[in-house]
């Protein structure tokens, strides 16, 4: 089930709503824990149901080792935990990375070993991913759960289930125990509509009506067709805005839903293409996935605590890795080592700037930062050519073109037709609507305020009692608004991006 689905907006959402505010008034907090966790099963397992039985197995493995681990013998944690781990990345690499093995041996030794095609399940590395960081806090002694109910909503809680955040215990279970958080309340449920509405208007209208223009751009390239620079440019620059305003949406429709219901979810989208650098561009963009990467691979891999060198390579390798995380293939492995050496240059490019900082100066000024933005956004747009693009060949073929490698000029294109070469032209591409699209996309994303200023500023005005009526009416009015133009003009309900990771 979708978030931006007719079924889910119209039907699913209201009814889980209303049940969770009677269960709230007649049964009390654990009714209406059991509720939201039924419900997040059922969402999930609308899609496919017999992956309801991976997810609960899933649950059950991890919770049960989390109450051995908080409880073992301390010569015994560190065995639990390592079984822990191999046995959850042993589910997601069977599922993820298993045709990727065998294809890559195929090709190696020139075998032709078969297996049946294998069904990713969904939000899978999501799910994983977030209990290992538990099992490791248990192990650590910053983490326990004796409740089963509660780990449960940990783990499914549907707003954020299928493609993060991916929470921390410390950010979730302390607010499960407040008795005040599962209460459906005016405030949060005009505010969490508001917000997930936007999010809905940047997936329905924004990310779903630019794909269309990278779509055609990188098909072109996966047949070998020869493109001109600009039509790569607009398709790179169309890619990285619909992944943009795809994720943005998902995020900000994600804290929406978790609002609803009294619960805060951590900010995973701050404008990243606002970054000056590539450092801060991963703390804005999937901020929790980041910090995942951050806490649980590059700091026990050293960090930056054994030299320069050392913390080049433990950029690289956490990229990588990260890399592959998000998809099992050459392409992410190439899109992941690209910005582990974005990261690596930047690092080395601030440890010149702080020994040599006089001749310097000009870090701090406003030509200097929009030079730093352009640059970090150039390498971003950049490196989504191999995100995006389904094989090496297809992402190499654009990427050369965006730099004219193929030499395709105006004359070329006219004989290399005539002589039976296929030249991709793109009409729409090449029109004044594309570019308004385009410069109007832009200006949101540079100039406007992001979900996460929105947010603060409505609830400062929420709180304010003399104006709180007007505030919530005016909620109800742009609510309506971004929601209506969302389901008119978003054509049909599209999967997020993030759903294939």
């Amino acid at each position: 089930m979708l978030f931006n689905s007719v079924e889910f907006i119209w039907g699913f959402l209201p009814f889980v709503i209303i049940i969770f505010g009677l269960s709230r008034y007649f049964f009390g907090i654990r009714v209406c824990i059991a509720l939201l966790v039924l419900s997040s099963f059922f969402f999930y397992g609308w899609w496919k149901i017999e992956y309801v039985f991976l997810l609960s197995g899933s649950i059950v493995f991890n919770f049960y080792l989390a109450q051995y681990l908080c409880k073992a013998r301390e010569s015994y944690k560190k065995i639990t935990l390592i079984v822990g781990i191999i046995v959850n990345l042993a589910v997601i690499g069977y599922y993820k990375y298993f045709n990727f093995f065998l294809d890559s041996i195929n090709y190696t030794t020139g075998n032709k070993f078969e297996f049946h095609e294998i069904v990713l399940p969904l939000a899978i590395s999501f799910f994983t991913f977030q209990q290992i960081a538990f099992l490791v806090d248990c192990r650590r002694g910053l983490a326990s759960e004796r409740k089963f109910l509660n780990y449960v909503l940990f783990v499914t809680f549907f707003p954020q289930l299928i493609a993060g955040p991916i929470v921390h215990h410390t950010e979730m279970m302390p607010q499960f125990k407040k008795p005040d958080t599962f209460r459906l309340s005016l405030n949060n449920l005009v505010l969490g509509l508001f917000i997930f509405s936007i999010g809905l208007f940047k997936k329905a209208v924004l990310a779903d009506g630019v794909a269309p223009f990278a779509n055609e751009i990188f098909k072109a390239a996966e047949t070998g067709a020869l493109i001109f620079i600009w039509d790569a440019w607009a398709g790179a620059l169309s890619y990285a805005l619909q992944i943009y305003f795809d994720f943005s949406g998902y995020s900000d429709m994600a804290i929406g839903l978790a609002l609803v219901f009294g619960i805060k979810l951590p900010y995973n989208f701050n404008s990243p293409y606002k970054a000056t650098n590539i450092i801060e561009f991963w703390r804005r963009w999937h901020m929790t996935l980041s910090r995942f990467m951050r806490d649980y691979l590059y700091i026990p891999l050293g960090g930056n605590q054994k030299g320069d060198g050392r913390r080049y390579i433990n950029l690289m390798t956490t990229m990588l890795i990260g890399g592959f995380w998000h998809g099992a293939g050459w392409n992410f492995i190439i899109w992941g080592g690209l910005h582990g050496m974005f990261l690596a240059l930047n690092a080395l490019w601030l440890r010149v700037k702080g020994h040599w900082n006089a001749l310097f100066q000009m870090g701090d000024t406003v030509v200097f930062k929009i030079f730093g933005l352009a640059l970090t956004f150039i390498c971003v747009v950049l490196s989504w050519v191999f995100f995006r693009a389904e094989s090496f060949s297809g992402s190499s073929a654009l990427f050369g073109a965006m730099f004219n490698f193929n030499g395709l000029t105006l004359e070329s294109f006219y004989s290399l037709n005539t002589a039976g070469q296929k030249v991709f032209s793109s009409a729409i591409i090449q029109t004044n609507y594309f570019v308004v699209i385009l410069l109007t996309m832009f200006f949101i994303v540079f100039c406007a305020p992001n979900s996460i200023r929105i947010l603060e500023y409505a609830e400062s005005l929420v709180g304010r009692s003399a104006i709180q009526s007007k505030i919530i009416f005016l909620g109800g009015i742009i609510y309506t608004i971004f929601m209506l133009s969302a389901i008119t003009l978003g054509q049909e309900s599209n999967e997020f991006l993030y759903f294939n990771f």
